[in-house]
């Protein structure tokens, strides 16, 4: 990060939008501040969106001045009821806001809200380092106000309350899910106090919709290293209320001095596989929830030891049931999820023996377009510390996906190549090879290539005697 000097935020400062609406706010006689994520990334040095301006007095009376001065190519959305407006100009969006203090009554997230200063208004925010806001006003243009320290927190890498942790978590909740999501997305510790707020403030989360639950975890996990945000929830009870299923793979069973892997650090493994590997967010929701029915699996057998057999069934399962509590959407990227649980394990059987066509056909029939995430998924699941073990399924993988190309490009080929060839239509109507059978066979391949008729022989066969009578040619069969 870079220490910037209220001379350096001035200038970095230095664009259209913000003089606009320092002069807008000048002439209203209000002061006015950008704060949040804004100041806090330019200090990160990380490109910001969206744009936080907080005004001691009405933030709808500055952002309605700011449209009237930019004129009609600005928009201007204004909810009275929240005391908020946006106002959009070219590729900008800024939010305006009075400056407020709030209060929380136990069973709602939702604050009464009253008129406050600057101050009341930075007591509010969920962190330091959002807590730090940059005056507009001509007078005192880039000057920093960090009553917390915020700047200092950015460079030692911290997540910290502004108040009293226990306060800020209790009054709304959803600050827990954001203070982890902070520190996976930026790579910084928790302090102490305020992870510990997180563990005694835990069960408030149950006051807090699925809805926004899930927007916070989709974040965490869509992060360079999903397993520092959910080990932090994890540790917290926070992952207990959230994902009760993934919590309890945290289970190393012992019976007759025998353990098995832990599952739940195991399929963390398997997360941050898949994303070194690029994956998608629904893919990286496949690998969290991989091996989720193996708890519910788990047997001890004196010959084999622990097994989990089925655990790919029961895990398919339980997607809709997690996906539909946390308000996740139950159409095809659920189905998407479900079908690579239930079919993880199908490429490693494969892996394990004799690669046949008829295996890696089956399964190419099964996952659709959905192999090669498949493939993915089960390379980023071999996490055996055994590396010649590893190296063995690593190798096999390797050999299912040539043969899945290799049945891919022959598939296709088949496909393409209409089911009536040369040889045939010489008999059929009595020919030596010649321009009509090229023709023929011509008008036979553009047909199916264009999907005019399905490469099938009776549609084929009708489309021929069609073309060949126009050629004079008479069926000979």
């Amino acid at each position: 990060m870079k220490i910037l000097t209220d001379e350096e935020l001035a200038k970095a400062l230095d664009q259209d939008i913000f003089h606009t609406i320092s002069d807008a706010a000048d002439r209203l006689g209000l002061e006015c501040y950008v704060v949040g994520g804004y100041v806090r990334d330019l200090f990160l040095e990380r490109p910001s969106g969206d744009i936080d301006i907080v005004v001691v007095g009405s933030g709808i009376e500055l952002a309605s001045e700011l449209k009237r001065t930019l004129g009609r190519k600005a928009r201007l959305s204004v909810f009275r009821n929240f005391g908020t407006a946006q106002v959009k100009w070219r590729d900008v969006e800024v939010e305006f806001v009075g400056a407020r203090r709030e209060s929380y009554s136990h069973d709602s997230r939702k604050p009464i809200v009253e008129d406050g200063t600057l101050e009341d208004d930075q007591n509010r925010r969920d962190f330091t380092i959002n807590a730090m806001a940059v005056c507009l006003n001509k007078a005192r243009y880039g000057e920093l106000v960090d009553p917390f320290y915020g700047v200092e927190d950015l460079e030692d890498g911290i997540i910290r309350t502004p108040m009293d942790p226990d306060v800020t978590f209790s009054d709304d909740p959803l600050r827990m899910m954001r203070c982890v999501r902070f520190a996976a997305q930026l790579n910084f510790m928790i302090e102490d106090e305020t992870f510990d707020a997180l563990s005694r403030n835990a069960e408030r989360l149950k006051i807090v919709s699925g809805e926004r639950i899930s927007a916070e975890l989709n974040k965490i996990m869509m992060t360079a290293t999903p397993s520092r945000g959910l080990v932090d929830l994890h540790r917290s009870g926070l992952l207990q209320l959230i994902l009760p299923e993934l919590a309890a793979l945290d289970d190393e069973g012992r019976t007759e001095a025998r353990g098995h892997k832990n599952n739940f650090y195991h399929t963390l493994e398997v997360l941050d596989n898949v994303c070194r590997r690029g994956a998608g967010l629904w893919l990286r929701w496949a690998a969290l929830m991989h091996d989720i029915g193996k708890q519910r699996c788990k047997r001890w057998d004196a010959v084999q030891g622990w097994t989990f057999h089925n655990h790919n069934y029961v895990g398919a399962r339980m997607v809709p049931q997690v996906f539909r509590r946390l308000a996740l959407p139950l159409d095809a990227k659920m189905k998407y999820v479900q079908k690579l649980v239930d079919l993880h394990m199908r490429p490693i059987a494969i892996a394990d023996d004799e690669v046949t066509d008829s295996a890696v056909r089956r399964l190419m029939n099964d996952a659709g377009d959905d192999i090669d995430d498949l493939m993915t998924l089960c390379e980023a699941d071999i996490t055996s510390k055994n590396e010649a073990r590893k190296r063995m399924f690593l190798e096999n993988f390797r050999m299912v996906r040539e043969k899945l190309a290799d049945l891919k490009e022959r598939d296709y080929k088949r496909l393409l190549q209409p089911c009536i060839d040369g040889n045939e239509i010489m008999q059929l109507f009595g020919l030596q090879p010649c321009r009509e059978v090229g023709l023929l066979k011509q008008a036979l391949k553009e047909a199916v290539l264009d999907n005019s008729v399905p490469n099938e022989r009776e549609p084929l066969m009708a489309l021929l005697k069609e073309k060949a009578a126009e050629m004079g040619l008479v069926c000979k069969i």
